[in-house]
């Protein structure tokens, strides 16, 4: 688990952590017929917003012990869940996702603020880019509802690439040039967890076929509440 001193570490280094097993198959189970419906009526069968205000079985998740030492172990005692998404790649949502940094956060209105913007909107839900000392502290942690293998579209990643801070287009370039890019195959139940700094990418899927994945966003405890009147979109404790 992720919860060791050791793992702690190695993750603080590496900026990922795999864990196989870390959800039960009953759990996936529940998860899968709770998320069909959501995915059922998506207008984009790739993806899905608000799944922890929409969704019990996700907020469920989301606040389990499990989930919360995966999360705990990488931010310290108090992390918070701040936003939920359903990912999915199918023969009809089969796409690529170009190197990147997980560099929005998701609010209840839009309030400018110092060290917040540039501003976006998605599915009427307010998005900001926060300050970068905000991001050091959030890390995503994705529940794999079907085996990730080579060929379905996997995570890749840049093992240490979080450690930069935010890189601009020249930066990206310069880190995926060191690498070593690690591919994340991860099995059904099992857990993928990196910080949100993290570079990371994936390639449309060689045999196509459901991955349904169910990512989860956690803040450290001093982030739970947002300065200048700003508020969590989809913040949840129980």
């Amino acid at each position: 688990m992720l919860d060791g001193s050791s793992r702690l570490g190695e993750f603080a280094e590496l900026g990922y952590a795999v864990v196989a097993d870390a959800v039960a198959p009953d759990q996936v189970d529940a998860l899968i017929a709770a998320t069909e419906p959501h995915w059922a009526n998506s207008s984009a069968r790739g993806g899905v917003r608000h799944a922890l205000r929409n969704i019990p079985e996700v907020r469920s998740i989301a606040t389990s012990a499990t989930l919360r030492a995966l999360a705990e172990a990488a931010l310290g005692p108090g992390a918070l869940p701040v936003r939920g998404l359903l990912f999915d790649k199918t023969p009809d949502a089969n796409w690529r996702v170009i190197w990147h940094q997980d560099l929005t956060i998701a609010v209840r209105e839009r309030r400018d603020a110092p060290g917040f913007g540039p501003w976006s909107e998605k599915d009427g839900a307010p998005h900001v880019q926060p300050p970068v000392a905000l991001l050091e502290r959030m890390v995503a942690v994705r529940v794999h509802l079907d085996d990730c293998t080579t060929d379905n579209g996997p995570v890749r990643v840049i093992p240490g690439s979080h450690r930069a801070g935010r890189h601009d287009a020249a930066a990206t370039d310069a880190l995926r040039m060191r690498g070593p890019e690690v591919t994340c195959v991860v099995p059904r139940g099992g857990v993928l967890a990196f910080h949100s700094l993290l570079l990371h990418a994936s390639s449309p899927a060689v045999t196509p076929a459901h991955r349904r994945v169910v990512h989860i966003e956690y803040v450290g405890a001093e982030w739970a509440a947002l300065p200048h009147g700003l508020a969590w979109d989809e913040a949840t404790t129980a």
